[in-house]
């Protein structure tokens, strides 16, 4: 069994992910936002008659990302890396400010950056290992009202993609996890969701928005569940030869595959397109 490290385990993909693992064997160390949910992870697990350690950590801060990184490794080793920490934020470019756009990509790429360029020098000499990062569908496709946050998920694969054959030779494994809609609380905490609920009719982009924010409903209406998103992690960590990029339903499958075999781009924006089309 791996020793791994959970970054982003306060609810949804995170929480079950951490459950899942520490529940078939594995040593579990999580991290969360806060102490009530540390508590809650913590008696979920007992619950569930499974143990698991669990820190405070705020991955923005770098410094703190790398004094977690070294207790874990020091403290007991370290085989593998799932980075799941991420928040979503809606609005159009025009409608975001730049602190917005800085936030979103502190949060979902910088974060993302911390952790790993702190675990890849362990795993290295250590003899290799597997980071594997929680990305979206929003990685690899575009999506209408998400442009910061797509455009951190779209850096985060980039980054992860180069990365990957650079880092091969010494034993470590990089893998890219591309949910598409999850039931969790993930929609609950998307910054600048009250806003546009809240614009007026009469704003620039109400009748995309509203268009937009009926897909949206009609989506979640059919998401997967956080569990089914952990038993795709635990297989990916299993693999004795794993693929750089896993999306985790056939839903998903067939909307990321739409982008990459899309050389011009007009296949992808024409699907998209349709979620902003008035009715």
């Amino acid at each position: 069994m791996a020793r791994i490290l959970l970054v982003g385990a306060s609810s949804g993909i995170g929480e079950a992910t951490a459950l899942d693992l520490a529940g078939s064997g594995h040593d579990v160390v999580a991290t969360v936002r806060t102490e009530a949910a540390r508590e809650d992870l913590l008696a979920r697990a007992s619950l569930d008659g499974s143990e698991m350690e669990v820190l405070l950590l705020e991955v923005t801060d770098a410094e703190a990302v790398a004094h977690t990184v070294e207790l874990v490794a020091h403290s007991g080793g370290l085989d593998a890396l799932v980075h799941n920490a991420g928040r979503g934020f809606v609005g159009t470019l025009e409608q975001l400010t730049e602190a917005d756009v800085r936030r979103c990509l502190e949060i979902n790429f910088f974060g993302v950056v911390h952790t790993v360029r702190t675990v890849l020098p362990i795993l290295r000499e250590g003899g290799g290992g597997h980071v594997v990062v929680v990305s979206s569908v929003g990685g690899a496709v575009g999506q209408p009202f998400n442009d910061a946050y797509c455009a951190a998920k779209f850096a985060v694969e980039g980054l992860l993609e180069s990365l990957h054959p650079a880092v091969a030779p010494y034993g470590i494994a990089v893998s890219i996890i591309e949910p598409g809609p999850v039931a969790t609380k993930f929609v609950d905490n998307v910054q600048g969701i009250e806003a546009l609920l809240g614009a007026s009719p009469d704003a620039p982009y109400a009748k995309e928005r509203a268009a937009y924010i009926g897909r949206v409903g009609a989506s979640f209406a059919n998401a997967q569940s956080a569990e089914d998103v952990a038993r795709v992690i635990r297989e990916v960590l299993a693999s004795d030869d794993p693929d750089l990029r896993y999306q985790t339903s056939e839903a998903s499958r067939a909307f990321v595959s739409t982008k990459l075999s899309d050389l011009t781009g007009r296949a992808v924006t024409a699907m998209t397109a349709e979620w902003v089309r008035p009715a």
